[in-house]
């Protein structure tokens, strides 16, 4: 049980100030008190200016209210520490104007904190190199940004003028779902309405949002989430060559060399599978089959422009321990391909 009133009380304002109901049990099972001593701890907040509200019934506790005249608020260490690090995280955030006012909060708090805090505060912020801000025409208007979160709360419409990658413009609307920093930018994620699909756009290329006022019902977007989108669609890269090869291994035992490829699989059978796979250009191509060919013998079908790329690089190749050349593991057979009840070669 604890017998710091005064330390316990702290701790206590703190749990309050997170502005949800605390059953008093919950709240003596954290202090380490009974729930009479919690109840004139809270007493006593209260008498102190505290505004602390009570609410009965199997849902009820205590909360701290929110208010105008509020006493100063109560932080633990780990708390003073983090709000510290998240200003100075935020004072190279891509939001204009967002460096000063970030840096006068961060010094306001780093004021306050005692000497062991600021110990710490100062080491992190002395072995974290943050990135290069970035160049004013990519930061992002902190009105902006506030419209859009607002309207991602609220199930808003939005319009905004857009400046696309290949610097066409156009209006656009928007079902707004999540707001998502990465590499340095911010993104909207948002349902198009235009084009009835999932789009990313990037905040520095859009200005003066306005909320419609017209309300729409959260869709539910695909996959692992907005984080996710934007993800891929940052750091897609146009592959536009395919070429078709047979690999000489079951589907199931593929999943680990075909995990981290780009690709298609078009048929299967026994002991064969043939696949498409994409990538930038001839090369990469031809260096995605090697790599598959280190794990199963591999056949490619077509382009003839990747097959040559492919028999050069295996007659480049020499053995560590024979004057011979010897050539990527390809597999001379061509698999029959089961399906419907023909047989025909994967060729």
């Amino acid at each position: 049980m604890s017998t710091d009133p005064t330390g316990r009380a702290l701790t206590l304002l703190s749990l309050l100030q997170t502005h949800r109901f605390w059953p008093c049990a919950e709240l003596a099972r954290r202090l380490g008190v009974t729930e009479r001593t919690v109840r004139r701890d809270v007493d006593r907040l209260r008498g102190l200016g505290y505004p602390v509200a009570a609410a009965s019934g199997r849902y009820g506790g205590y909360r701290l209210e929110s208010g105008a005249h509020l006493p100063p608020l109560v932080v633990d260490d780990d708390e003073a520490v983090a709000l510290a690090v998240g200003l100075g995280c935020a004072a190279v955030a891509a939001v204009d104007g967002m460096e000063e006012t970030s840096l006068r909060a961060l010094t306001k708090v780093e004021s306050l904190l005692p000497h062991r805090l600021r110990r710490r505060v100062a080491a992190l912020r002395c072995s974290v190199t943050p990135v290069p801000s970035p160049t004013d025409q990519d930061l992002v208007d902190p009105g902006s940004l506030s419209v859009l979160a607002a309207a991602c709360r609220d199930h808003e419409l939005v319009r905004f003028p857009y400046r696309a990658g290949d610097g066409s413009h156009a209006r656009r609307l928007v079902e707004p779902h999540r707001l998502v920093a990465a590499d340095r930018r911010w993104y909207l994620v948002a349902w198009d309405l235009d084009r009835d699909h999932w789009r990313t756009f990037r905040l520095d290329r859009l200005a003066r949002p306005q909320a419609t006022g017209g309300r729409f019902a959260p869709r539910e977007i695909h996959r692992g989430g907005a984080a996710e989108l934007v993800a891929d669609a940052i750091g897609a890269v146009p592959r536009e060559r395919v070429a078709t090869v047979v690999l000489d291994a079951g589907l199931d035992d593929l999943s680990e060399v075909l995990r981290w490829v780009d690709h298609r699989v078009v048929e299967t059978a026994a002991g064969a599978v043939v696949v498409q796979v994409r990538g930038e250009d001839v090369g990469r191509l031809a260096l995605t089959i090697a790599r598959l060919a280190l794990s199963v013998p591999v056949r490619v079908v077509e382009p003839d422009d990747v097959v040559r790329a492919v028999e050069r690089l295996a007659a480049h190749l020499l053995p560590g321990t024979g004057p011979e050349r010897d050539g990527l593991a390809v597999a001379a057979r061509e698999p029959e391909v089961e399906g419907g009840g023909c047989r025909r070669s994967a060729r």
